[in-house]
């Protein structure tokens, strides 16, 4: 029985390589919509696949194959392995905000800053440069 490995939704854009991954397609897929999803084949792709397709899916059909749908066609792919990777930074910048920084940092950015803002403090400041 196949494995739904992706299902994307909309362009895929089908990148091919000389060593592996020898074929990555990108896209967004109905699982996380918001971010972007590469699937990496450790074959190279079939040479009547085009540059780009629309509403993809993945599917493993046995350890060693897989099937890239998009209608009206489908090509196999016989790969060794296959990597789906998903963006994750706005999850894990959700789980962990960012820490404040402490109060004598902002203050002495400020103070920085408010001098830079004239001809007299930068040249303040290239004296304690030095």
């Amino acid at each position: 029985m196949p494995e739904v490995l992706a299902t994307f939704r909309g362009p895929v854009s089908c990148r091919r390589a000389a060593d592996i991954p020898g074929l990555t397609l990108t896209g967004r897929t109905t699982e996380a919509p918001d971010e972007d999803t590469a699937v990496a084949f450790s074959a190279a792709a079939p040479a009547e696949l085009p540059d780009t397709l629309e509403d993809v899916v993945v599917e493993r059909l046995s350890e060693a194959q897989c099937r890239i749908s998009s209608a009206p066609r489908a090509w196999l792919v016989s790969a060794a392995a296959v990597h789906v990777h998903g963006e994750i930074a706005a999850q894990f910048y959700r789980a962990i905000p960012p820490r404040a920084a402490p109060w004598t940092k902002r203050l002495m950015w400020r103070f920085v800053l408010a001098l830079a803002a004239s001809r007299a403090g930068i040249a303040l400041l290239r004296l304690l440069r030095r």
